[in-house]
């Protein structure tokens, strides 16, 4: 299990000693719509995607704002971005989003708490028409150090734990990463078009988490001192993932700019706080209106190809 769904899952079920019976449990929590969920847009003319494959991590399945739409360990809610795009445009969907998901998982397998699941590019051939993908922020644990830093300030609130031990730049080894990041990213792409040409190709950034400012503590116990730090470390890595998707030429939905007021600690957050509650979301993953929100984005960057 990758490092970010491992430690919000951990902070979920502290305590357990069985976190994979705690999880399953968790899950099945959640409720499961009664009905469809309302299209985020009406096409007015037929949509040129017959098939739409869904690639990414769990900023793209969502755990737990639904049950899980299948068993395998992916926790992918039937409420999440994919679902709406897909529905919205008349398309059949293969989703093979997974929390945990991590570059390497796009060609090789991933192992969960309910087995090992398929390369995620299986999915993708000559007859895809639209592929999204919504994946990076595993590698190297970057997102698994802004859920660090945001628990090591539940103990030091005035001080920046954080920062004393990676540095006020978060130091030259996560710069580093985060260019091979952005190389893995560009690399996924020239995958995805050798196996669908034709395919229409959307780079999915990642949404604003972190307030550079704002203070929630009950939602994200950060310290004073490490505010900046985390906050930039999110913004960094939207910024690489949106070069990599310019310079490829591919589209880019920039949830990072569109989620400016829209952080953990907002009034209207697209990203859930530290505590996970089923049929809303899991600790530090998106909430349903984060999703409808990029599906929006989605949608209107396929208007504009």
């Amino acid at each position: 299990m990758a490092p970010l769904l491992a430690l919000a899952l951990a902070t979920a079920v502290a305590g357990c000693s069985d976190e994979s019976s705690e999880v399953e449990e968790l899950a099945e929590q959640a409720p499961t719509p009664s009905s469809t969920p309302s299209l985020p847009v009406q096409p007015e003319e037929p949509s040129r995607v017959g098939s739409y494959v869904a690639l990414g991590d769990s900023f793209t399945a969502a755990p737990l704002i639904t049950a899980p739409a299948v068993a395998d360990g992916c926790l992918r809610s039937t409420r999440n971005y994919p679902t709406l795009v897909a529905e919205a445009l008349g398309a059949e969907l293969e989703d093979r989003s997974c929390g945990g998901a991590e570059t390497g998982n796009l060609t090789g397998p991933q192992r969960t708490f309910a087995g090992t699941v398929p390369a995620q590019l299986r999915a993708v051939d000559r007859d895809t028409d639209l592929v999204t993908m919504g994946i990076g922020g595993n590698d190297f644990e970057v997102f698994a150090t802004l859920v660090r830093c945001a628990e090591l300030g539940a103990d030091d609130p005035d001080g920046a734990p954080c920062t004393e031990r990676y540095g006020e730049d978060g130091g030259a080894e996560l710069q580093d990463n985060l260019a091979t990041i952005g190389e893995r990213l560009r690399a996924s792409i020239e995958q995805v078009r050798e196996r669908a040409p034709r395919a229409e190709i959307v780079v999915v950034g990642y949404p604003r988490v972190i307030p550079p400012a704002a203070s929630c503590p009950e939602l994200l116990p950060l310290a004073r001192g490490d505010r900046a730090l985390a906050a930039g470390l999110n913004r960094r890595l939207a910024d690489v993932e949106r070069r990599v998707a310019r310079s490829a030429g591919v589209a880019y939905v920039d949830l990072y700019a569109a989620s400016e007021g829209h952080d953990i600690c907002s009034d209207r957050p697209w990203v859930n706080g530290r505590a996970t509650v089923p049929g809303h979301a899991l600790a530090y993953h998106p909430l349903e209106a984060g999703q409808r929100a990029a599906a929006r984005l989605v949608l209107d960057a396929l208007e504009r190809d």
